[in-house]
């Protein structure tokens, strides 16, 4: 028996008295995911990504684990929500527009203690003042440097397009304008390199484009760890006191540990490993986080039906944003359907030993994605499921 066909017997036997569809975490392998991200950490700590993990019993599991710290938020609203449940360090990664969430921020001194917000433009420091409706609290500021590389003198460009701020010089300047500020305190830098932390650099059969990417992440790599250095400098001779700088991602974290100017690492899809994180030559991790659907139909030799499954991913569209049907190994998308919103057929032999009523297990691409589909998680340990936990969906938010 290969050690996904285990996997399997162990989950359908966890899961045997539940119908699908259902999600669930392996907690083994999710616990083992989380020890491999704070080896390559190194000794910085992990601050984790909430957007890839959605379920706050989860969140507080990995930071009561030694070498992570602290909560990278995804939405204004959300921070609010996290702090108020007790979480006392989370950096909002985006910049928001939520003016009421900032009202309730300057008027709160237990949320302006514990969020702090994105920045890169003034004119966000303007929309908070203007939305402050009387709060006085001191809003900490944390301001996000471009990451992307550029080449040929910006004609080409990899990496996202986030923020405006891509030179040292920009930086310092959007920091003495905060230091100017009252009502604002400048604590942290982020940059984020999407470009290397999230992009795979081991593509299956493809392996002229493999090469092509580690070549550009390592020109990327030198680059940016450059350009952060300087940044950071130009940014602390405006504000010495600054509390952290922020840089990584799941796929980068050794690489990114390395820099002496970055002080934690940001991760969260490394706890859950979904399919867009099997092609990285840099790590290896555990899938953790899988859904199953119940086969319902069997339409014919080599095919059956399960209910649902149109679950794809964020970012450009393409078959690479799908789930993966994962167990058992072997079948396959109808390339004329793909994945249905109520209804999926799948393809391959061992579709023929599957039983109406049997479980195929899926990873997603992404990571805490999945979550916005279920109420709940089932979490296994070893073969028993130990608990039942909401994610954020089953608490009432859908925060985006």
């Amino acid at each position: 028996m290969t050690a996904r066909a285990a996997d399997r017997a162990r989950y359908d036997r966890a899961t045997a008295a539940l119908d699908a569809p259902l999600a669930l975490v392996d907690l083994d392998a999710f616990d083992a995911n989380a020890d491999d991200l704070v080896r390559r950490a190194q000794g910085k700590p992990v601050r984790v990504a909430s957007k890839s993990v959605r379920c706050r019993a989860l969140l507080e599991r990995v930071l009561a684990r030694d070498g992570f710290q602290g909560i990278m938020s995804f939405t204004l609203a959300e921070s609010l929500w996290l702090a108020r449940s007790g979480f006392d360090d989370v950096l909002l990664a985006y910049p928001s527009a939520d003016r009421a969430g900032y009202a309730e921020l300057a008027s709160d001194p237990k949320a302006a203690a514990a969020v702090t917000v994105m920045v890169d433009d003034v004119a966000q420091l303007d929309l908070i003042d203007a939305a402050r409706q009387g709060g006085r609290e001191v809003v900490r500021v944390c301001l996000e440097l471009d990451t992307s590389l550029q080449l040929l003198g910006g004609r080409v460009r990899v990496g996202a397009r986030r923020s405006p701020l891509r030179s040292p010089a920009q930086l310092a300047e959007l920091a003495r304008a905060v230091a100017r500020r009252s009502g604002f305190r400048l604590v942290g830098i982020m940059a984020y390199e999407g470009h290397v932390a999230g992009v795979g650099d081991a593509l299956a059969g493809r392996p002229v484009r493999s090469r092509a990417i580690r070549l550009m992440q390592a020109v990327a790599r030198r680059e940016l760890a450059e350009r952060r250095g300087a940044a950071v400098r130009a940014v602390r001779a405006v504000a010495p006191e600054l509390e952290f700088v922020n840089g990584g991602g799941t796929g980068s974290v050794q690489y990114t540990a390395a820099e002496d100017a970055v002080t934690e690492i940001a991760a969260g899809s490394g706890l859950y490993v979904p399919r867009l994180f099997d092609n990285y030559t840099s790590f290896r991790g555990r899938p953790a986080a899988l859904f199953a659907l119940p086969v319902v139909r069997r339409p014919g030799v080599g095919v059956v039906t399960v209910l649902g499954g149109g679950y794809p991913a964020s970012g450009a569209a393409g078959r690479d944003r799908l789930p993966e049907p994962y167990l058992p190994e072997g079948l396959r998308y109808d390339p004329q359907e793909g994945a249905g919103e109520v209804q999926t057929p799948l393809l391959g032999s061992p579709a023929d030993d599957l039983l109406i009523g049997d479980k195929v297990w899926f990873r997603h691409a992404k990571a805490g994605e999945l979550c916005e589909r279920f109420d709940v998680l089932h979490l296994l340990e070893r073969d028993t499921v130990t608990a039942t936990v909401p994610t954020y969906r089953g608490e009432g938010h859908t925060f985006l």
